[in-house]
């Protein structure tokens, strides 16, 4: 198995990046999921609301790109604002059509469940024949997408194991990914889907990849081995 595709998301629920090689620390990915969209109650902008999260149309239209020290958050018209400006906030908020700010992550983790999300190629095969058409991997903002053969739910079956990546990363799945709306929402080239969801929830109990704990820091690339042990 490889790993075939790495993807950062620097302000949570926007667009995101790919990459071809990152350091993975305790938190997760560096820089994933650092800085979020923040109303005025404090909730956090999300595909859905929550005790923690408040669903705000539009974030999907917005981009986030790392930066250093701070992440950049560009606009629909491709105007771009590094994140902690008081100008991105207006023009965030002017999207949003509501008082926002973007903040960075202060003593909760702005993850909605763990600190790496795993996807496999099997898993999207599965909903392929499930769909009848092909599924992007990008609908379910995984962190890791991992080549697999066969067409099932294979990362089920690495919860509580090592999976190694490379040489240097240890990862330990801890629990199934719960979907919301996000996933049918247009994304990223994705249009808006209205099946997914539905079908998810039928065939595998609103669940679709694994999240998962650094059990050992350390540089992914793509094309590493992926091994669950």
């Amino acid at each position: 198995m490889k790993l075939i595709e790495i993807r950062r998301y620097p302000i949570k629920s926007l667009g995101g990046e790919q990459l071809e090689t990152v350091e993975v620390e305790q938190r997760g990915l560096v820089g994933d999921r650092l800085w979020a969209v923040r109303d005025a109650d404090g909730k956090l902008g999300s595909g859905k609301s929550t005790r923690r999260f408040r669903r705000m149309p539009g974030l999907l239209s917005l981009r986030g790109h790392s930066g250093d020290p701070v992440p950049v958050v560009e606009l629909p018209d491709g105007r771009r604002f590094t994140a902690d400006e008081p100008v991105a906030h207006e023009a965030v908020s002017e999207v949003l059509a509501r008082p926002v700010t973007i903040e960075r992550e202060a003593s909760i983790m702005h993850h909605d469940e763990g600190p790496v999300s795993l996807i496999s190629t099997a898993a999207l095969r599965r909903l392929h024949d499930l769909l009848g058409e092909p599924v992007a991997p990008v609908r379910f903002r995984a962190n890791l997408l991992v080549d697999t053969p066969g067409s099932d739910f294979v990362e089920d079956g690495w919860l509580g194991r090592d999976v190694r990546i490379g040489s240097e990363v240890v990862l330990r799945p801890r629990q199934r990914l719960t979907r919301c709306v996000m996933i049918d929402l247009a994304q990223e080239g994705a249009p808006e889907h209205g099946e997914l969801l539905r079908t998810v929830g039928e065939h595998h109990d609103m669940t679709f990849g694994v999240w998962a704990t650094v059990e050992r820091p350390g540089r992914v690339t793509l094309l590493d081995t992926v091994e669950p042990v």
